[in-house]
């Protein structure tokens, strides 16, 4: 199913500096705001403020991979938040195939996708994937996804008959209960038999049937689903402001992770 991990440390060092009109900066956002060329004042408060949230929350040591997509340009967008660098073990995004990029997001375009370098190095039973989708369509896409002949899967997929479907072949959360895909979800695992899908913090459904299957030892694709190594099919049309992949989350968590989520995306004027 979902999957990532880390390490958790309420004690993370925190190094400010002065920028931004004469306030102070956490040193990780500081590192993504400057290899990120990022310029805007409103843009650099909420990347800093989505940061020292996160921390608060005890939830940033529980993130592999964030994908904030500020700035508008794909040059700006592939950073990870997490680890702002440009080489493969930072996971930042590649993007192939076109797509658009502007200040609401990435949008993959049914034809495109970004390979997050990241996947054979995760954890089985304790992840989480996360997709801020500002597209309300729900159709049969992948959003974030690596498949690799049954029974080797993990997926997210906002669709219908199961509007959000995460899953390792049988370990599958699925919901209907509601026809729009707009919003913040998570997928996420702590054990074999413990799966819950969120929207905007709160849960939807939990799925305790057993899934020990094997993870695939292939990259998650954002925007398709990587099948083997390639992205063949379920291209995602869904623009996306936000994701993440890391650590299993608890209720509590999920609600406080959305929270910070939703307030990054307001300062920006995004929301929905």
């Amino acid at each position: 199913m979902f999957y990532g991990y880390g390490i958790l440390n309420n004690h993370v060092p925190t190094l400010r500096a002065t920028v931004m009109g004469g306030g102070s900066v956490d040193a990780d956002a500081l590192s993504f705001i400057s290899a990120a060329s990022i310029t805007n004042t409103t843009q650099k408060s909420a990347i800093n403020k989505l940061v020292t949230d996160l921390k608060t929350a005890s939830i940033w040591s529980k993130m592999k991979a964030i994908y904030p997509f500020v700035g508008g340009t794909a040059s700006q967008h592939r950073f990870n938040l997490k680890d702002p660098r440009t080489v493969t073990a930072a996971f930042y995004l590649d993007f192939l195939g076109g797509g658009t990029h502007s200040s609401s997001g990435y949008l993959p375009n049914g034809n495109s996708y970004a390979d997050t370098k990241l996947g054979a190095n995760l954890l089985q039973t304790n992840n989480h994937l996360s997709y801020y989708s500002k597209t309300s369509t729900v159709n049969t896409e992948c959003e974030l996804g690596v498949y690799n002949d049954l029974p080797s899967a993990i997926i997210s997929q906002l669709r219908p008959a199961g509007n959000y479907i995460s899953g390792q072949n049988g370990g599958v959360v699925s919901f209907t209960t509601t026809s729009s895909a707009l919003g913040f979800w998570i997928g996420t695992k702590t054990s074999d038999t413990n799966r819950k899908g969120y929207l905007n913090g709160t849960l939807q459904a939990t799925s305790t049937s057993s899934d020990n299957q094997v993870l695939p030892s292939l990259n998650v694709f954002l925007g398709a689903r990587n099948k083997g190594g390639t992205a063949a099919e379920l291209y995602s049309t869904k623009q996306c402001a936000f994701a993440s992949i890391g650590d299993g989350l608890t209720d509590a968590e999920a609600d406080n992770f959305y929270t910070a989520i939703q307030t990054y995306q307001t300062t920006l004027g995004r929301q929905v």
